[in-house]
């Protein structure tokens, strides 16, 4: 992992010198897209307002996707122990999924207010349906060869499960979160736009109404940072927990 990160560095700087260059070669209006010194340069001059934006705005993410991914792995063995259940409510949850959360987001705002709820409660609503499917499609991914050997041997339903069903579905969840860590970002985001003080959505926000170049890519940037960061955190997990994954 740490040879991959390195690469992922040195294409990124690579990325940014050539971003320099054209701005710096075709002299690129700041209007349109400011120069990545320029952008550093308004990120160390604005640190500490920076800071806490992309602190309240990772909190925020962090939260939702945690409790997402809790209630989505839940949900997802509960409705592979109960196929009444996924019948019942697996719709509803697709049909949920199919709400613009910018829509659904006026409501959320309406029920918890604007403080730090309704940013966790949308970061959440985003994480938990992609961590719900994959865990009810890893579960459902074990040979029934696997479990019937298993049964031979006297196991029982919660010892297969413990050792074979949900090791084998954790690939399946790992991906999910990785995915949710993207989207719970975006749900914090979405939520700020509808009210707050301080995060990456005030910053985005008001640096567009007041065209504000700058910080505007700043914010750009700097939630790019945090959905990486995020990202390489469950990675680390990942390779924690499905340690075996690799030699599979």
């Amino acid at each position: 992992m740490l040879r991959s990160g390195m690469k992922n560095v040195i294409v990124l700087l690579l990325l940014f010198a050539i971003w320099q260059l054209v701005v710096g070669v075709f002299d690129v209006p700041l209007a349109y897209i400011p120069s990545p010194a320029v952008i550093a340069r308004t990120i160390w001059a604005q640190s500490g307002a920076f800071a806490a934006a992309v602190g309240t705005t990772v909190l925020e993410a962090v939260l939702g996707i945690v409790i997402g991914t809790v209630v989505g792995v839940v949900s997802g063995v509960i409705f592979f122990r109960v196929r009444l259940l996924e019948r019942m409510f697996f719709p509803y949850f697709v049909a949920s999924q199919a709400v613009p959360i910018i829509a659904f987001g006026a409501i959320v705002i309406i029920w918890f207010g604007n403080g730090l709820a309704s940013k966790v409660f949308i970061s959440f609503y985003l994480t938990f349906f992609p961590v719900a499917v994959n865990t009810l499609r890893g579960l459902r991914s074990v040979s029934p060869q696997h479990i019937g050997l298993l049964r031979s041997f006297g196991a029982s339903s919660l010892t297969i499960f413990r050792k074979l069903e949900f090791p084998m579905a954790l690939p399946s969840i790992c991906t999910a979160v990785r995915l949710g860590a993207s989207l719970g970002l975006v749900g914090a985001i979405v939520g700020e736009w509808f009210g707050a003080q301080v995060g990456l959505g005030v910053v985005l926000l008001l640096s567009m109404y007041n065209y504000q170049m700058p910080e505007l890519w700043a914010g750009i940037v700097l939630t790019g940072v945090a959905g990486a960061f995020l990202f390489l955190v469950i990675a680390m997990l990942q390779d924690w927990f499905v340690w075996w994954q690799e030699e599979m």
